[in-house]
């Protein structure tokens, strides 16, 4: 292929034409919507269009004379393979929250000259950063161009699907009880007005749930809250007439999507807004009206969903039994496959294994693009097989599968590694660092409030050791029915703020890896329950909290190398396997209740 004439390299052609009309020198293409999603509906799947590049996270930058994408650790790989001949250059940054292109942008454009960015999906914080880097560098930011609108031909429109209800009996809480929740955190900042844009937000305030973000059964929309009635601005015709009405009888009224930011002009003097400015966009927050006064604080919201209650952690058991359920018919045949000399390839595992999680009961979707990895794909973090470029499981080496479910009572997310053939004494000692990283944290004993960043060290600490390390976080919040990844907490290097206290109900991953770029990745990852530890009566040093696991799966006791493991971590593996094998032989039979036996029994 004439690389001068491919897709990629025209569209960067076209766009810089549009920069010389516009004025400008720079476009900086975020990964974002206008509700600051993780993953993307297609209208604003903008990076991905541009670039080529199909990971979940980066930032692209365009200038009259360079295109950079900022990406890291876990993209590095794909993203070489991808932007190959593009003539788009690879940044290599450490974490995703990385401002090294803010930092990049003032050092290359040009005083006097102008970066383009679309304020509707340019998170508030970011637009702070910009403006604090630009402007000593004599460096103007506009915000009010979309020229993905001028390139992009046939861009997609707003999501078609329905809005439905989340339903009692796993909706353990009602509508009117959720505002109420959310009405007080509005009345501790002083605000009249509270407007939410984050789709888990207002998925999770107004129990309701949709299709409009793939793997995530939420909805696009907006809410703007005062204490006694509320509007919920969506795409017309997704909300039917029966469900408009028992919204209204909570006091929440209709409106078009796009009619948000003229309701936030509207409010003027007499008004309080509250808003995240982790959760909203600058454009959005650049219509408020002249003399409202903004309240800047953390969505009530996404306190109070990141803990989830006792009736919501019963039916997160169960969502996690018979997840586990599916995953021992999948394994199973997985290997009774392999040993028949079966074909299996990497899109095969994705196939069956979401096959065998739609058989059980109160599955509604994945949670995310299944990861399924063998040999040095397994080295990609966020490796995802297509049809035109995957693995064939032959030969010797680890399989590394990252799947999940959605139920209608929970979220699922789990890691395991499997041995292909004959394994290497390098491989076992890679594997059993992690799983002594995932014990370690999952044994731990903590002070309730502890900043969550602070249990980062426990997971790392057996790696460290031997001089081993990963570039992604070690944890991440999990929802209910809702996104996979969600906060406030997080198990990782991040800067620890007030709102990461780990409180009882929260539910997070622990999953420490090792990636061996070329030949091998590790991870291996459960979802634990922040619980209340015992201590002895009257405690004089305060409430402590511990975690239950709660994904149920066995892990691969092949893959271990005993030399490594202490008898006490011996010990919490047997009794983990004998609680998997408890939970999940009632739900299944014949060679899948083989299989888990086996892979259950005592070292």
């Amino acid at each position: 292929m004439d690389i001068r004439t491919s897709p990629i390299r025209l569209r960067i052609t076209q766009l810089r034409e549009e920069l010389a009309k516009a004025g400008a020198h720079a476009l900086l293409v975020p990964s974002a919507d206008p509700h600051l999603s993780e993953y993307l509906p297609e209208r604003w799947q903008g990076r991905q269009w541009l670039s080529g590049f199909t990971g979940s996270m980066a930032t692209l930058v365009v200038t009259v004379e360079q295109a950079v994408l900022f990406a890291d650790s876990r993209y590095w790989v794909q993203a070489e393979a991808e932007l190959a001949g593009t003539g788009i250059a690879l940044e290599k940054i450490n974490t995703g929250n990385s401002t090294a292109h803010v930092e990049w942008l003032a050092r290359h454009v040009p005083r006097g000259a102008t970066v383009l960015v679309d304020g509707q999906v340019l998170a508030l914080s970011q637009a702070g950063a910009l403006l604090a880097a630009l402007t000593p560098a004599g460096v103007k930011l506009r915000t009010d161009t979309d020229l993905l609108d001028a390139l992009w031909p046939d861009r997609p429109g707003l999501p078609p699907e329905p809005v439905y209800e989340h339903l009692p009996p796993q909706a353990t809480v009602p509508r009117a009880e959720r505002l109420a929740t959310v009405r007080r955190g509005m009345a501790a900042q002083g605000a009249t007005h509270h407007f939410v844009s984050t789709v888990d937000d207002l998925a999770w305030i107004t129990n309701l749930r949709g299709s409009d973000v793939t793997f995530n059964p939420v909805f696009l929309g907006h809410l703007l809250l005062t204490q006694t009635a509320g509007t919920l601005f969506v795409a017309e015709g997704k909300i039917s007439a029966a469900l408009a009405a028992r919204l209204a009888a909570d006091g929440i009224t209709l409106a078009p999507y796009a009619q948000a930011a003229a309701a936030l002009a509207r409010l003027g003097s007499a008004d309080t807004l509250l808003v995240d400015p982790k959760r909203v966009t600058h454009g959005l927050l650049e219509s408020v009206g002249t003399g409202c006064n903004v309240v800047r604080a953390i969505n009530p919201s996404t306190l109070a969903k990141g803990c989830k209650s006792a009736e919501e952690a019963a039916f997160i058991r169960e969502a996690m039994a018979e997840d586990g359920a599916a995953m021992c018919e999948f394994y199973a045949w997985f290997e009774a496959a392999l040993a028949r000399g079966e074909r299996l390839t990497e899109l095969t595992i994705d196939e069956v294994l979401s096959a065998a999680r739609a058989r059980r009961p109160g599955f509604v979707g994945l949670s995310f693009a299944t990861i399924a990895g063998f040999g040095p794909n397994g080295a990609m973090p966020h490796y995802r097989a297509t049809p035109e470029s995957h693995a064939v499981i032959e030969g010797d080496s680890l399989l590394l599968i990252d799947s999940g479910g959605q139920y209608l009572g929970g979220t699922t997310d789990i890691t395991r590694v499997w041995p292909i053939g004959r394994i290497t004494p390098a491989m076992k000692r890679d594997f059993t660092l992690v799983l002594k990283g995932t014990m370690n944290l999952s044994r731990a004993r903590f002070p309730r409030g502890t900043a969550s960043p602070m249990l980062d060290t426990l997971a790392r600490a057996p790696l460290w050791e031997a001089g081993l390390d990963y570039g992604h976080g070690t944890g991440h919040g999990v929802g209910y029915f809702l996104n996979v990844h969600e906060g406030p907490q997080s198990i990782s290097r991040a800067v620890a703020e007030p709102q990461m206290a780990m409180e009882p109900g929260m539910i997070t991953s622990i999953e420490p890896g090792v990636y061996r770029t070329g030949h091998w990745g590790v991870r291996i990852e459960n979802l634990v329950l922040n619980v209340p530890a015992r201590t002895p009566e009257g405690n004089e040093f305060g409430e402590f909290l511990e975690f239950e696991t709660l994904t149920l799966c066995p892990i691969d006791t092949r893959c271990i190398d005993l030399a490594l493991m202490r008898p006490d971590e011996v010990a919490w593996l047997n009794a983990y396997h004998a609680t998997v094998r408890e939970r999940l032989a009632p739900r299944v039979s014949g060679d899948a209740l083989s299989w888990l036996i086996e892979r259950t029994a005592a070292l």
